[in-house]
This record gives C-alpha cells, structure tokens and sequence, in this order.
C-alpha cells in the first residue's frame, strides 16, 4: 500500500500532523483566516463563502455571525454566494430534501432523498477506505509492545474493523460537532415513504416502509403504513436490497468486534446510532388502512429524547457571611440557577487580589500558552492557587495575598453551597485568577466577544438547541462562579443568553467584590462582552459534586496551608510536590 501510495503522489513525509491541527481543520479554523483575506483583498463574495463555511461548523461565533449579516448588505453579494465550501454531498442533499419537503415539493423532495442515499453509500466506501492504514493504539507504546505477530495482527485489523464500524457515527455528523444526527439513515426512508405516497406511488413508499422496519423493527406507525400500502396495492413488499446489505453487514462486523474485543480483554460498546426514532417534525397524516377510506391517523411525531423532567428549583440558602449581599436571584436574572451577590470580598482585598494578579499571572495560562485564546484583540493572562502559594513561599509575591486568594476562593465555594442549598459537599473542580487585557490599537469597530457563549459542562449547539455533555466538556462540573476584582474598564460585562447563544438573558457588569454564580449546564449557556479598554480581572471558579474530579492542585494547596498553619515550614518545603499541569 505505501508503494501505491509513493507512486501516486510522492514519498510521504516522516513529519506527523499534531491532533491541534487536525482539530483546527475539523473546526475549520483556517476558514475564519480565509475570509478575514478576502475581506482585505476586497473579494467580498469569497469571503462570504468562507464566512460561511467557518458558521457552519462554529454557529455560536458571535463575530462571524455578525460578518455574515455585513456581507448580506454589500453590494454585489447574492444569497448564492453563502455556499459551504466543505459541505458533504449525501448531508447537502439530504438537507435540501428536508426542506423540499417541508415546502409540499414531494417530488423535488424525493428526487433529493434518492440523491442523499447514493451519496451517503459513496461516502460509506470511502470512509472505510481510510481505515485502510496504521491505527492507533490507546493506552499502548508499541516500541514496547510484547505481544506474538498473530495478536499484533489481530489487534490491528479489529482496530480497523471498528473504525470501519463507527463509519455509521461518522456519516451521520455535522461539520464541528460531535453527536449523530438521531436516527440519520433510516429517517431518509422515512420521508421517501411519505413522499411517495403524497406522489401516488405506494409500490414505492411500500419498500421505502419496509426498508425502515429493518432498523426500527415492530415501529408501531411504520407498520400501520405498511399495512395500509399492502391493503390498497393487494400485495406485500420488500425492503431495498441496498440497505438490507448495508444493516447485514453491520450487524456482521458487531458480532466480530465483539468476539475480538472478548478474545483481547477488550471492553467494547456498541453505539445506539439508529435506536432512536427521531422523525419528521410535522403533522402530516397518511389514510387509514383500516376501512380504505379517508380517515386520517398520525404518521410520526418527533420525539425529544434529551428532554428530563423539570426538577424544583432549589436556591435561596444562606449567604454564610454576613457582609454578603444578594443582589438578583435566578428570577431576576431571567434564567433558573442564577444568582448575583455583592460585597463577597472588600476594597481592600480586591486591591490585594489585582496586584497578586499582576506578579503572578502568566499569559496563556490554562490554555496551552495561547496569549490570545478566545480573541486577537485581547491578552489573556491567569495563575492557579497551587502556583501562587509557591511564589509566595519563594518570596516573589507576599505570602499574606497568595493566602487571601485560597481563602477567597474558599470562601466563594461555601457561598454557592450554601446558597443552592446542595446536599452533599461541593468540591473545586479548577481555580484560576484571571485578567484579560484589551490590545491597545485593536479595539476599533470590534463586534467580537471577550470569551465566546458557552456553557461550562456541555458543548452548546445552538442551531439544534441542544448542548451535549459530552467530551471534550469537562462534564464533571456542576457549578461556576466567577468573582470580580475590579470595574475601572470598558465593556466586560458578563452575560447570559438563551441556548441560541444571541438572545441575552441578563448583564452584570464587574465591580470589586460582585460574584455571579450559577449551575454549569447547557441551561447557562454564558459568554463576556469585548473588553475595549483597560484590565478585567476577576477569580473563576468552577466546582463538582463529584470527589473523583476534585482539583488535585488545590488538594497539593490544602496540604501547604495545613502546614503553614502549623508552622512547619521544613516539612512543607520537603513535602510540596508541584504538578506542573496548569491546563483548564
């Protein structure tokens, strides 16, 4: 395969790709690049493309949002020149079948669904085409592998096999996210059944029914279909061979994968890609089978299946301090699990806290080093309490305001525990004082956020109004609070928005001493305005139920200031074990 390869396109490089990279592509950040020069090289309608494009796979980027609404208004720029330039054809087709659909276009609608499914077979065979090479080994060093040539061969191919496996996972995913589309393939058969019927042809929609039937076996509505196609056309029906092929041969590799995963010790999941039975969300109807007349009956309903039940809002517990003040509560902030207080810490304090900040914060910290890592316009600097006690035990900063910013932080802990009235004990998660500063000569006509809307244990998709708590979200963490050292800067403010990360909800505006705290779930999705001028620094604080998740430098802290309280500093010296991991 390497000598086809070289004799192709040339001898391959010894240079690997790092996973960064590749997840830039995948979030197709170099597309923000593209337009940004084809804005400067005047090509508005190119950078309209690649704004675009990038919005695709990044809905909750408030500035490219922005851009797209500018280009919209220039001159020259047609609503054909929002084009994805990375759109996959099978998930193009399908999305344009979709809207035929919703339009009462049943033949266009159909047409495009045809063209979807040729689409995503093609795709099929090529992503398992690039499962056709080295694969990675998880947990495994291979210069130190000891394993005979027969399982290093079988541990190969299994690895394979499951990559070609989880191509179902992979088809069914849009640009920039993580999760399927519920129910992706067999929800095509579903529109074409009914869209075939609107067209009066029920051999057709009788086969696309049965081909649906294969993934969502005894479905109670497909059946009353068929049963009411097989009725008026007096004959039975057949699935489509093509994708009686295709579940065949899925069903075929997870009994294989099974049985290499038993064999190597190996525990393996299979993936629920299609137990779902998301559908059409309309209220379209098809004629009962019952009596052949025109009596209607639902055909399919969309089913949220993500949707919990709503719990009673628990907050409004003690403030613990008495110089504590609350400000807004969940109601007053419009959202649920909110909360607003003053005078958490004093003027002095804050004067403290900001000067620390200024000794012992590096930029990027947290964030790989990125001086800039949610906007050009802005240097972000930070320092953890673990780091800030050493300093403070080396002399670089007073030992007394490295202390304040652990009791602070410790403060802050027992006020959102308190207040949110938890059962069980709330532990930190990650510690971080904060300070973001606006670049002198980048601040004019920026529309661009401080830190993008997010929420804190769950990836925010906007466009689907979902937020998925998944990895990479650190989605152990169930509380967040950040507490503001200074309000002597331009913009800033804090705010929360509703789950389509642009309707604002509720604005704070930093003060010393102010703390907004609130549950870390895709009900808070939050985000900070432009700082314009000046510095913002504040402590962020975020907490977890769980003491699987509990920081491990804040336990490294508590066992200095165990020992500082007790005054043994030789042990304290002779016991510090610094982790150098300062990532968020």
């Amino acid at each position: 395969m390497n000598a086809c390869i070289e004799d192709q396109i040339g001898t391959q490089s010894m240079h690997k790709v790092s996973e960064d990279v590749i997840q830039d592509f995948n979030r197709r950040i170099p597309y923000n690049y593209l337009q940004l020069a084809y804005q400067k090289l005047k090509q508005p309608k190119d950078a309209a493309a690649a704004a675009h494009t990038y919005f695709q796979a990044n809905p909750e980027h408030v500035e490219m949002g922005q851009n797209l609404e500018q280009y919209k208004n220039q001159q020259g720029v047609q609503e054909e020149h929002f084009v994805d330039r990375e759109a996959r054809p099978h998930q193009r087709a399908f999305t344009a079948g979709v809207r035929s659909y919703d339009n009462g276009d049943y033949e266009g609608a159909i047409v495009l669904f045809e063209e979807a499914l040729v689409e995503y077979y093609r795709a099929d065979v090529k992503c398992r085409a690039l499962c056709q090479g080295p694969q990675r080994f998880e947990g495994h060093d291979h210069i130190l592998y000891r394993y005979s040539l027969h399982e290093l061969i079988s541990d190969h191919f299994t690895q394979t096999l499951h990559c070609e496996h989880e191509c179902v996972r992979d088809l069914a995913t849009r640009p920039g996210r993580l999760s399927p589309m519920e129910n992706y393939l067999p929800l095509h058969y579903d529109y074409l059944q009914f869209a075939y019927f609107h067209v009066d042809m029920l051999k057709d929609a009788l086969s696309c029914a049965y081909t649906y039937l294969m993934f969502h076996q005894g479905e109670e509505f497909m059946t009353d279909n068929v049963n009411y196609y097989e009725e008026v056309l007096g004959h039975h029906g057949q699935p489509r061979e093509k994708a009686a092929w295709y579940l065949r041969r899925h069903k075929q590799e997870l009994e294989l994968l099974l049985i290499g995963s038993d064999i190597m010790g190996v525990q393996f999941t299979e993936g629920q890609y299609w137990s779902g039975t998301g559908g059409r969300e309309d209220s379209n109807r098809i004629p009962s089978g019952t009596d052949g007349g025109m009596d209607y009956v639902p055909i399919s309903e969309k089913k949220n299946i993500t949707e919990a039940p709503l719990q009673p809002i628990k907050e409004g517990g003690p403030l613990v301090y008495d110089s504590v003040r609350l400000v807004q509560n969940s109601v007053a902030l419009n959202g649920t699990q909110r909360v607003l207080l003053d005078d958490v810490i004093d003027e002095d304090e804050c004067t403290d806290l900001k000067q620390l900040a200024q000794a012992v914060t590096m930029a990027g910290d947290g964030y790989r080093g990125k001086m800039s890592p949610h906007t050009p316009n802005e240097k972000f600097e930070g320092a953890t309490v673990l780091k800030t006690l050493l300093y403070g035990y080396e002399g670089r900063v007073p030992l007394k305001s490295a202390r304040l910013f652990y009791d602070v932080s410790e403060r802050a802990r027992r006020i959102v525990q308190s207040y949110f009235l938890l059962n069980s004990t709330l532990h930190f998660s990650y510690t971080h004082l904060v300070c973001r500063t606006a670049i002198t000569g980048q601040q004019d006509h920026r529309n661009d956020l401080s830190h993008p809307i997010h929420a804190d244990n769950c990836l925010l998709d906007p466009e689907a109004n979902e937020c998925w708590k998944e990895p990479p979200a650190y989605t152990y963490r169930d509380y967040s609070a950040l507490l503001y050292l200074n309000g002597d800067f331009e913009g800033g403010e804090f705010i929360f928005t509703e789950m389509d990360a642009k309707t604002v909800t509720a604005s704070v505006k930093p003060k010393c001493g102010r703390m907004v705290g609130f549950s870390s779930g895709g009900e808070n999705p939050h985000g900070v305005k432009a700082v314009t001028r000046g510095q913002r620094c504040a402590v962020a604080l975020w907490f977890t139920l769980d003491p699987l998740f509990r920081e491990l430098e804040r336990l490294q802290a508590d066992e200095v200031v165990q020992d500082l309280d007790s005054q043994s500093q030789s042990q304290w010296h002779q016991g510090l074990n610094i982790n150098p991991k300062n990532e968020l």
